[in-house]
């Protein structure tokens, strides 16, 4: 499990750019908006100071990435603090190195990224829209893009260096192609048909006891702050949507949008300025004849758009020079343009594609923006009383009703759940682990938690039922039941002994398979990678010492539903090279990665040697 998750974050740059982009950037700790976003450090690294918004915002991307995978909480939690941990370490070594990257690689990233992107090119619009709605500024994006493909470069000029030499890969191949002999027994577990007595039933219960115990339970009673509900309070006048509407233009508007094509003529050491003006000129005249798109794939320089017919896709202010936008901005639709200068010579433009911007009218919108504007109002009530909230329910820890009554929140109830699981409200994870913590099991008011980012719970305990022993009689016949499969296992395991003994003592496994009524299996050549036995027990024969003077190893695999193979490990023969060139290479690549990133790990091991690294639990 933790391997897989080692493999998922390797690539540093790529989990910082999902943080970047994914929407939402995080998820907002409610005491952001209670203390002004002034938090205690969970995390030091170096000069760096990490809050819990920081570590909650890198735990929840880290979850994302393997919400397929049923990995208990406190190991992603770890890990996700680890990995916030080995990208800062890195950020800072990077930053004190003095590495850049230049703006052209920074601008060509940010245009690939397909979240930017409409029609498999980059959009202008769609990038400064989304870029808006995080609240964040071009430029401040920018700096974080560069800092992310800094800290790309470095790592791979460790991981993309290293390499594996002819005689590492013979020896490789030597024990990856190795194939082993074997004969082996398998002991399965056979039902007990005596019944125990009451004497060893009493005696199991007692050493067992707490098997056979009933959940612990709680009920709560809660108070709940929702945007939605809020939203539901808020009744806007015509005027004031009127108003909201006009504020907010902007975003029930689209801005035009133009596709341009150019045939470009350019000045050369062997064709002067002057020739390539005349160039563009004739072009112009044939223009009138012939299509845009076939001259360009026959007489444009630009060789990379000459094949799409020009095409340059969407027009972008601010990418081209300023005359040959100024041209572009002022064509209409199927328009060809004189020729144009810039610095590479002459430009022949027309517009392919032509939307005009254009507003929404208020009657189509309505509806969007009465929600808006109720979404904007219940926002500033949110924030008012998640503050009034957590400090009424700290203040007045022993009780529910001054939030209540306070808050007009409503106090409701749940039924009793475990730690588990529970129904209504305790389906929620984080409700259950509240319910339990010390503090709420002592009577007191649990902090807010937080339920996605538009809820937010108080509760405190209404009901607990400890955990309790079952009585003897309502258990009894499960107790039967382990006693028997645990005699089961206790016999499976002495003849497991007794075989193993009488192998090491040089017995033919043969004749003590005879003995016992089992049957001997054989297997020649197995491999690493057949499918010859079940991989147990392959992966107990490949970790087992070679024979020695033409003596067996034995080796006992214990199997998952308590039986037992003995294996008796006859020979070995050592691999040879792979056959298969490709596969070789690919070998040889893969394994080189491997060594790559082992060379990056201790590379971060190095650096964070040096560091000063904090973290509060």
């Amino acid at each position: 499990m933790l391997t897989e998750i080692r493999e998922k974050t390797q690539g540093t740059f790529a989990w910082i750019i999902l943080i970047l982009i994914c929407v939402p950037f995080a998820l907002w700790g409610l005491q952001n908006y209670t203390n002004g976003g002034q938090e205690k450090a969970v995390v030091i690294v170096g000069d760096k100071e990490f809050g819990q918004r920081e570590v909650n915002q890198a735990y929840a991307q880290f979850k994302q990435q393997y919400a397929e995978m049923q990995i208990p909480e406190e190991i992603l939690q770890k890990q996700a603090i680890e990995k916030l941990i080995r990208d800062e370490l890195l950020l800072q070594h990077v930053t004190e190195e003095g590495l850049v990257v230049t703006d052209e690689r920074v601008r060509q990233f940010i245009a690939s990224l397909q979240y930017f992107q409409r029609e498999g090119k980059f959009d202008k619009q769609q990038y400064e829209t989304l870029l808006a709605s995080q609240g964040m500024s071009s430029a401040q994006f920018i700096n974080r893009i560069r800092k992310a493909l800094v800290m790309e470069q470095f790592q791979k000029a460790v991981t993309d260096t290293s390499f594996i030499s002819e005689q590492d890969m013979q020896r490789f191949f030597k024990i990856q192609n190795q194939t082993r002999d074997i004969e082996y027994v398998t002991i399965n577990i056979e039902p007990v048909a005596t019944t125990p007595s009451d004497a060893a039933i009493n005696d199991f219960y007692q050493q067992h006891a707490s098997d056979y115990q009933t959940a612990e339970q709680v009920s709560v009673e809660y108070v709940e702050l929702s945007l939605n509900d809020l939203m539901q309070d808020v009744t806007p006048s015509d005027e004031q949507l009127q108003a909201y509407y006009a504020d907010n233009i902007e975003q029930y508007s689209t801005k035009e949008r133009r596709k341009i094509s150019h045939i470009l003529f350019a000045k050369t050491k062997d064709t002067t300025e002057a020739q390539a003006l005349e160039k563009a000129k004739a072009a112009v005249k044939r223009l009138q004849q012939e299509s845009f798109a076939e001259l360009a794939k026959e007489l444009s320089d630009d060789t990379l758009t000459a094949k799409n017919g020009g095409d340059l896709g969407l027009f972008e202010v601010g990418v081209m020079e300023p005359a040959f936008e100024e041209a572009a901005s002022q064509l209409a639709l199927g328009e060809v343009s004189a020729p144009v200068k810039s610095a590479f010579g002459y430009h022949i433009i027309t517009v392919t594609e032509l939307e005009p911007a254009a507003t929404k009218p208020y009657a189509k919108v309505a509806a969007e923006v009465e929600q808006a504007l109720k979404r904007a109002a219940a926002e500033t009530t949110y924030y008012e009383l998640g503050e009034s909230l957590t400090e009424l329910s700290f203040e007045n820890s022993d009780s529910l009703s001054v939030v209540s009554d306070d808050l007009g929140l409503k106090i409701k109830q749940t039924a009793l759940f475990s730690r588990d699981a529970g129904t209504g409200l305790a389906t929620e994870e984080a409700i259950r682990n509240m319910a339990f913590s010390e503090s709420v099991l002592q009577g007191h008011n649990s902090e807010p938690v937080e339920l996605g980012e538009e809820r937010v719970v108080v509760l405190r305990m209404l009901e607990h039922q400890p955990a309790e022993t079952k009585p003897l009689e309502a258990v009894k016949d499960e107790i039967i039941t382990a006693i028997k499969i645990q005699q089961a296992k206790d016999n499976a395991k002495q003849l497991m002994a007794t075989i193993k003994q009488k192998l090491l003592a040089g017995q033919a496994m043969a004749d003590i398979a005879k003995e016992q009524g089992l049957l001997v299996k054989k297997a020649e050549g197995v491999t690493r990678e057949g499918a010859e036995i079940n991989w147990q027990v392959k992966q107990a024969v490949f970790k087992a010492a070679k024979p020695v003077a033409g003596k067996p190893t034995v080796v006992v695999v214990d199997l998952p539903q308590g039986g037992h193979t003995i294996v008796s490990l006859l020979s070995v023969t050592e691999g040879g090279a792979m056959e298969d060139k490709e596969k070789a290479k690919l070998a040889k690549a893969n394994i080189a990665k491997a060594l790559g990133q082992a060379d990056y790990a201790a590379v971060i091991a190095g650096i964070r040697e040096g560091a000063h690294i904090s973290i509060r639990e």
